[in-house]
């Protein structure tokens, strides 16, 4: 048997696969299963969105009170609603820190909070064309 093949059902499989789909009643409950179990994500998912709004606000006033910041901006997958996921940081550029204090701020914001990750670029060290995608993409907080 080929690789094509293995990936048909034979005729001799349609039984098993019909058990499998269950009843049009099982398969309805499985489906309502289903869209409760997506919509409880996509809830968890705006709840994880908003806190991690919430942490970018925090650690702009942070970064501008004791560190001097004179502009601060998200970006990454928190400045594009739809790549958003469970697992996605923050992401912010500061600009106008005093490079004797890059390493502090970056360790006060990591200190924000415990589960979500939050990643602090100092714009006067980073790559050219890392600040021209920040700068395309960031939001201003």
């Amino acid at each position: 048997m080929t690789g094509i093949e293995a990936d048909v059902p034979s005729e001799t499989m349609a039984p098993q696969v019909a058990a499998l789909a269950g009843s049009p009643a099982e398969m309805a409950i499985y489906r309502a299963t289903a869209r409760r179990r997506k919509a409880q994500e996509e809830q968890a998912l705006a709840r994880r969105r908003e806190r991690a709004w919430t942490l970018a606000r925090q650690a702009a006033s942070l970064l501008r009170e004791q560190f001097g910041a004179t502009r601060v901006a998200v970006f990454g997958s928190l400045a594009h609603k739809e790549a958003f996921t469970p697992w996605s940081d923050v992401d912010i550029a500061a600009w106008g820190i005093h490079p004797d204090d890059t390493w502090q701020a970056v360790g006060a914001v990591m200190d924000l909070d415990a589960e979500i990750e939050i990643n602090l670029v100092d714009v006067s060290t980073t790559r050219p064309s890392v600040l021209a995608a920040i700068e395309r993409e960031g939001l201003a907080l």
